[in-house]
């Protein structure tokens, strides 16, 4: 862990810091309190800074934490924020972080026209992005606040491949996260067969709670039958809607950073309350 630097955002308490795991980029906040709450996001480069964010566009995520939880009448979560690592010279490292590594490489067969072709199966890493999560960044930094990982309540969120990574994130590491937090969720990259490989790979109903949502603009209108035959799913597997399952659209949201952060108070209520 390598600090690179610190840095304030208008509207949040304190600072963010960034830091370098084996030149992987995250940021994180924590509220000054010690809290119960842990989130951890994919995508990172779009939570906090507007330098970083695509369309200078950010989740506005720890801002919307903070009056969650001051609604609630608890503390914050703290916020960890993995940056993907697509770059100019490794520019499928998003695809390659984020897309389901299991389902792909056991029989799941990608769409091309959502799965860029130069990636092949075999060279998806989303294994090992997960365990850099788990067994690296999330203990170095909570061990750095002074938390105790394994007390913590831990949620895992995304959007679009960052949805699908978040159901992943949870069936693979149930033992570690309690939720999953999944906006936009890129069903179209394997269409009703990674819907089932993903609800099936999650853990059984009783003991983690599962968010899923999508709009109805941009490549969110693409979504609306896959998450009907995923919401099914969850419902014949024993989840109870508006109690552990959660599943919404949102008229005229689009599938981007601006319309996420409308509406990331509702997911962060059903994961905090």
């Amino acid at each position: 862990m390598e600090a690179i630097e610190r840095y304030q955002v208008r509207g949040l308490p304190g600072y963010v810091e960034r830091l370098s795991f084996d030149g992987r980029i995250v940021d994180y906040w924590a509220p000054k309190a010690s809290t119960s709450h842990l989130l951890v996001a994919h995508d990172g480069q779009n939570v906090f800074d507007k330098r970083t964010a695509t369309r200078h566009q950010t989740w506005r995520m720890a801002q919307s934490a903070i009056n969650v939880s001051k609604e609630l009448g608890t503390v914050p979560p703290a916020i960890i924020a993995v940056f993907h690592s697509r770059t100019p010279t490794n520019p499928w490292g998003r695809i390659i972080d984020l897309a389901p590594q299991d389902p792909f490489q056991n029989g799941v067969p990608a769409v091309a026209s959502s799965a860029p072709p130069p990636v092949s199966a075999e060279e998806l890493m989303g294994n090992a992005y997960l365990a850099q999560i788990t067994d690296v960044i999330a203990p170095e930094i909570t061990a750095e606040l002074g938390l105790d990982l394994a007390k913590l309540d831990t949620a895992l969120i995304g959007s679009s491949m960052g949805g699908l990574a978040a159901l992943y994130g949870l069936g693979k590491r149930s033992d570690f996260f309690t939720t999953g937090l999944a906006l936009s969720t890129h069903w179209v990259a394997g269409d009703y067969a990674l819907v089932d490989a993903l609800i099936d790979l999650l853990p059984k109903p009783g003991k983690h709670k599962i968010w899923m949502s999508h709009g109805t603009r941009g490549h969110d209108a693409k979504y609306a039958p896959y998450q009907k035959h995923a919401d099914a799913k969850m419902k014949e597997a024993g989840w109870h809607l508006g109690k552990d399952f959660e599943t919404r659209v949102y008229n005229r949201s689009g599938h981007n950073e601006r319309s996420w952060a409308r509406y990331l108070d509702q997911p962060m209520k059903f994961w905090l309350g």
